[in-house]
């Protein structure tokens, strides 16, 4: 059987690992002022530049159940079956759309991934190994569904203008925040983005706390696949956390930078670590 592994650009593989992983993407769309774009055809740094020079935030469309008609029904004249993996029900009707889409065509399997980002991407990476041990579609869905719950998926935030503009916190945190100089940490639990640990200091130090406490909170990793994703962050910033990871012993250590979608939501200043907490599997 030849199967497809497919996500949506929230998942914020960079475009070396979709090739090295024939891994198929569908896009979000972006709207910045009056000009609508597709997720990867505008750069995070394009995005970040229009909100400081607009004071507009972006918004986001989600993937409409047309699109993956048009999507899913180009991948099957090339497969047998379709493993896609999307972002939060949660946080998009983009996983609901999916699955419309999917009830319409044999073996197409959508999985919720309760998750963002690169904790999607954990997800497909999982998918494509169990696609090259040779499993059924089938098995593959099943034994997806049962890692969705152990996605450790974090961030680090600088501030909390983004979410706050896009309603997702409310105007006595965000002013708190930022009165206080607070750094805050979010944290991905049962689908939504909720607030972890507060931290203070300059970024470099708000992130050697952060990853030091994520790796202490959750810490019964599969040390196969960690990811460090970020908006905008200094070089030493990220090798402090890709530093952090491979101290702890994980084998493969990928650094992406966020796409559109995220950023939207996120903002610059965003940096996280991401792995799966399940002790891994055999």
């Amino acid at each position: 059987m030849k199967i497809a592994i497919s996500c949506e650009t929230a998942a914020d593989f960079n475009r070396e690992l979709i090739e090295k992983l024939n891994v198929h993407v569908v896009p979000f769309q972006i709207l910045l002022g009056d000009e609508n774009k597709f997720d990867g055809e505008i750069t995070t740094d394009q995005i970040i530049e229009f909100v400081n020079k607009t004071g507009i935030l972006p918004k986001t469309g989600a993937v409409n159940i047309a699109q993956f008609d048009e999507y899913f029904g180009n991948l099957k004249k090339s497969y047998d079956a379709i493993i896609h993996v999307s972002l939060s029900s949660e946080l998009s009707s983009t996983f609901s759309n999916a699955q419309r889409s999917a009830e319409q065509m044999k073996n197409v399997y959508v999985v919720d991934s309760r998750s963002l980002s690169t904790g999607i991407a954990l997800l497909v990476l999982y998918a494509r190994s169990l696609v090259e041990k040779g499993l059924h579609a089938d098995n593959i869905y099943n034994l997806l569904l049962k890692r969705v719950q152990y996605v450790q998926a974090s961030f680090a935030l600088k501030r909390l203008d983004y979410l706050y503009k896009g309603g997702r916190c409310n105007s006595l945190t965000y002013f708190g925040a930022n009165l206080l100089k607070i750094r805050p940490q979010i944290i991905v639990k049962d689908g939504k983005m909720i607030s972890g640990k507060k931290y203070r200091g300059s970024f470099d130090h708000v992130v050697k706390s952060y990853c030091k406490d994520t790796l202490e909170q959750f810490d019964n990793p599969d040390l196969e696949n960690a990811f460090v994703t970020y908006t905008t962050a200094e070089p030493e910033v990220v090798d402090i956390a890709v530093g952090f990871l491979k101290d702890r012993g994980f084998k493969n250590v990928y650094v992406t930078r966020a796409g559109g979608t995220i950023t939207s939501h996120c903002g610059e200043n965003c940096l996280g670590i991401l792995y799966i907490n399940d002790g891994g599997v055999e």
